[in-house]
This record gives C-alpha cells, sequence and structure tokens, in this order.
C-alpha cells in the first residue's frame, strides 16, 4: 500500500490517499481523495507538492522506497492551501537546505506566513525556467484557480504537466491513472470537483487553459484524484466547455417543504418546465446536498429555488444552500423562486430577493400559494409556468 508509483522513467507518484474524507469546505467528498505529490530523480531531485500533514507518513514512506528524504534538492510549492502544503514542514526539517519554489508573489507570500522565514525560498513569476539537470521545469501562473498563489509546472523533456487542484478531482482510488478506472467516474468526479471547487473562477481558468494550450502535455499530474494520461484531450475539452459557461436546455428545481404544499409545487414546476422543452432535474433538500447539487447547476440555463415560510423567513435548508449557491455560480443564469404559505409569503420572496443579488435574471416575480393547492390549481400553475418558459 504505501509504494511509490512510477509515471514516466525517472518520476514517481509519491502523495497519500485519504479514503475517508467526507467533507471538504463544505462539498460532500463522497468518494474521499488523495493528495499528490511527485518526485523527480534527476541531478537536483525535486519533490512537486507535498500532502496534508497527517499523511507525512505516507509520504515519507513512499519517498524511502526510493531515495533518502534528506537528498531532496528543491520542492515546488504549486499551491499553499494546506492540503498540498501540509508537510512541508517535515520535508525540511530532513531536508533543511533544499530550496522552496513558489510563485511571486502571493506563493511565497503565504508559505512564509504559514510556515515562516527560517526556509531558502525562490519566488518565480510566469515564465520563469528552473534547470534541474536532464530536464527543465517551467512555471505557468494560473491565479485564483482557485487562490492568488496557484501555478502549474511543467516539464517538457517528459511533456508533464503538474496541474495541481486544476483537471483534478476528490477521488480516492488504488489506481494512480485515468485507464485504470472507469472513465465516467473520473469525469463526473472532475465536474463535481469544478462546479464545487473552480467554478466562480471560470474566467480565471479559462485564461489558465489557454496559458497551457500551447503545451505539448502528455500526462496531466493532478494535485487530487487519478493522473490523466489516457484521456488528456477528453479533460481539456470539458474543461474549454466548463469555463466557457455553456449552458445546456436544462432548469435545476431545488427545494424543501414543511408539509407537503412546496413539495406539490416543485413537481409542477418541474413539469412545467419539461413541457416547455427543457430537461429537468428536481433536487429535495431533506435528502440532496448543495455540493451534490452544483455539478447539475453548472450546465443549467434555469434555476427555480422552492421554500416555505417558517416564521417570517425561508427554510434554514434553502438559506444554507442559497449561501453555499452565491459563493459558487456565475451570474449568467435565469431564475425564479416558489413555494407555500400559512400568513404571509415572505419566504418566498425572500429568496426571489437573494437570487436577485447574486445577479440572475428573475424571470419572474415568487410564484406563491396560500395553504396546498388543489390538484386543479396544480394543474393551472404548471401551465402558468409554461406558457411563461415557452
Amino acid at each position: 500500500m504505501f509504494d511509490p508509483v512510477e509515471v514516466k522513467p525517472g518520476v514517481f507518484w509519491v502523495g497519500a490517499v485519504d479514503w475517508n474524507l467526507r467533507e471538504f469546505h463544505g462539498y460532500k467528498t463522497h468518494r474521499g481523495s488523495s493528495y499528490n505529490a511527485y518526485l523527480i530523480i534527476d541531478e537536483k531531485i525535486t519533490l512537486i507538492d507535498t500532502v496534508k500533514s497527517n499523511f507525512s507518513g505516507e509520504l515519507l514512506q513512499r519517498i524511502s522506497k526510493i531515495i533518502d528524504p534528506s537528498m531532496i534538492d528543491i520542492v515546488v510549492s504549486n499551491h499553499v492551501e494546506m492540503d498540498h502544503s501540509g508537510s512541508l514542514p517535515v520535508i525540511m526539517s530532513l531536508a533543511p537546505s533544499a530550496l522552496i519554489v513558489a510563485s511571486d508573489p502571493h506563493g511565497l507570500n503565504g508559505l512564509r506566513a504559514h510556515y515562516g522565514d527560517a526556509y531558502n525560498y525562490l519566488a518565480v513569476k510566469p515564465g520563469d525556467t528552473l534547470s534541474i539537470g536532464q530536464r527543465t521545469l517551467e512555471f505557468v501562473k494560473t491565479t485564483m484557480v482557485h487562490w492568488p498563489d496557484n501555478m502549474v509546472t511543467y516539464c517538457p523533456e517528459e511533456k508533464i504537466l503538474f496541474s495541481n487542484d486544476a483537471f483534478g478531482q476528490h477521488y480516492a482510488s488504488s489506481k494512480r491513472f485515468d485507464d485504470e478506472e472507469r472513465l465516467s467516474d473520473i469525469l463526473d468526479q472532475a465536474k463535481t470537483y469544478y462546479a464545487n471547487i473552480v467554478m466562480p473562477y471560470g474566467k480565471n481558468a479559462a485564461k489558465a487553459l489557454e496559458a497551457c494550450s500551447g503545451l505539448d502535455i502528455d500526462i496531466i499530474a493532478t494535485g487530487h484524484g487519478s493522473i490523466w494520461r489516457s484521456h488528456v484531450v477528453e479533460i481539456l475539452d470539458c474543461y474549454a466547455k466548463w469555463t466557457s459557461g455553456e449552458q445546456d436546455d436544462y432548469a435545476v428545481v431545488v427545494y424543501d417543504t414543511m408539509w407537503g404544499a412546496t413539495d406539490k409545487m416543485a413537481k409542477a414546476v418541474a413539469s412545467a418546465f419539461n413541457g416547455a422543452g427543457y430537461r429537468v432535474r428536481l433536487f429535495n433538500l431533506k435528502v440532496d446536498h448543495p455540493s451534490d447539487i452544483m455539478a447539475e447547476v453548472l450546465d443549467a440555463k434555469f434555476i427555480a429555488v422552492g421554500t416555505s415560510t417558517l416564521n417570517n423567513t425561508m427554510l434554514p435548508s434553502v438559506a444554507a444552500f442559497l449561501c453555499y449557491l452565491k459563493g459558487l455560480t456565475t451570474k449568467d443564469k435565469r431564475a425564479f423562486a416558489f413555494g407555500s404559505y400559512g400568513w404571509a409569503p415572505k419566504g418566498p420572496k425572500e429568496a426571489s430577493d437573494i437570487l436577485a443579488g447574486m445577479g440572475y435574471d428573475i424571470v419572474m416575480e415568487p410564484v406563491t400559494h396560500n395553504w396546498p393547492m388543489t390538484v386543479d390549481e396544480i394543474s393551472d400553475l404548471r401551465d402558468e409556468i409554461r406558457n411563461r418558459l415557452v
């Protein structure tokens, strides 16, 4: 279980697999994750990224099967976030003379803030190169994908892009490569990862994709999940679509209900979208987590949010969803709110105001109803919404 994996001759995966990770900043990681680090054996022995601090033992055991960790000459930190840099102090305690390479200025400042000034740092700018012997490392800045410090490292001799968070997946596996698992599973996890981590920085990701477009890439060595070697074209095509903001004729209906009246309205809304020619999916927040919904929001043209009124506000689950949505989504969506109420339709109105504040195009005033709807009223609601959507 602690064996390193050779990516190309002299280049090894030495990271760690986190089988039990189920949450990452509010994102439900049902399939766990991995923290990928890479060791390059050359005249200057180079480690690309580290792992989360509590997995430093796995990192050291894998490195130790190749070389003594004290022999590391260079550590490249593509990203300061602690799931990538957390084991840096352990590595530096064993190789105190190693040079730490990070982006200028944010990577350098971030590492100093977390780990102090005692180490030997080298700040690099876009286009800078570093010879490590028979190989060269080139640095490409990928600002805000998804922190200010982010960069990727390219090795032209091996045609490997060490991409850190870009193109990754929170996906734990006993295998390391994309052709050793079902491609559909990996792409689904890559999409969910993009929607929950990268989507709010889509324009930055598009610029990063453009910056990497001129590189001759055989392998994308990610910071999380599977390494791309047989399906590089597929994941690049997916990122091209996701970063473009391309939307499908697809509607996402998200709601919660107290006694079932808003549930019936949600199903009528879904039926209305279907009748207007949209593919539609219904999400009940009692059973669906916001982070699972985000992968569907990525492609959707429409979002409809339903809530009952609890006292004088929306249901807490809907408020939590809207808070999560606000932090991740782009503005180019169409939306409306709906829901039942007892004595004042304040929940749907509040949801509508939040959607409008996010920059969404609100296509209709909140659709509300006092107490449960009759069968005829549900049919009329479906027809009314469908007619507005056509």
